[in-house]
């Protein structure tokens, strides 16, 4: 199996982007990682992920061509899922919707996580469009870029004070992490979070994205064309 990771942003971080994916996918599955470059860099509002879109919706195009079972967009907000859904036959996911899916099997009420207050009206907007708002109606941010969050203690540190006030008021029994950038604290903040006196699952969007990828591949399924229908003309992809 071989899956394409779409990553908005520098090269200089596919290393850790490839590590990151390696961690969470099978040994027989082969990760291919590629960078969007400076151009398409945050897609952290609706305007950045607008401008994003031809460049991702290309490097999904390319990745089918070229023979990938599937297709990671490494982004939580999951821009150009759905038209990238219409235009191949192959599984394409962003880092919200299989992380959401996957809290909801684990605990009645979710709350997310994320970055900063622009992106809160993107998420709320994601979780009506899967008619899923009465289960998950926290979304709360650590008001801080990722990328300015340069030790990992640091950044459980802000998303424990987020989830543990979202689990106390009773907002979320189970925490999904709406950024790809806050990578290898799930585990930790969960650990924080048990501490505290009971377990709530925290849900991280690069493995639930990955790991549902290669179910859908095992499978044999992938978006259905009564709800994606291809354009009836793709030669702007080219």
């Amino acid at each position: 199996m071989r899956l394409t990771v779409v990553m908005p942003g520098s090269a200089e971080h596919l290393p850790l982007v490839r590590k990151e994916c390696e961690q969470w996918t099978a040994t027989d599955t082969e990760v291919e990682v590629v960078a969007l470059g400076d151009d398409v860099g945050s897609v952290a509002s609706r305007y950045e992920i607008a401008l994003a879109a031809p460049a991702i919706l290309a490097e999904v195009v390319k990745a089918a061509t070229s023979g990938s079972d599937g297709v990671f967009i490494d982004c939580a907000g999951d821009p150009a899922v759905h038209a990238a859904r219409e235009v191949v036959d192959i599984p394409v996911v962003g880092g919200f919707q299989p992380a959401l899916l996957t809290a909801l099997a684990l605990g009645h009420r979710v709350g997310v996580i994320s970055v900063l207050p622009g992106v809160v009206p993107i998420f709320r907007e994601l979780i009506r469009h899967d008619a899923l708002s009465e289960r998950c109606g926290s979304v709360r941010v650590i008001n801080t870029p990722t990328l300015s969050v340069h030790d990992q203690a640091t950044l459980v540190d802000h998303l424990h004070t987020q989830a543990s006030q979202a689990v106390a008021a009773g907002e979320a029994d189970v925490i999904v992490l709406g950024c790809t950038g806050f990578i290898g604290v799930a585990s930790a903040l969960q650990d924080l979070l048990a501490a505290d006196g009971q377990y709530v699952p925290v849900v991280d969007p690069t493995g639930a994205a990955l790991t549902w990828l290669e179910s859908a591949v095992r499978m044999k399924v992938r978006p259905s064309r009564t709800t994606y229908t291809p354009p009836p003309e793709m030669t702007w992809l080219s």
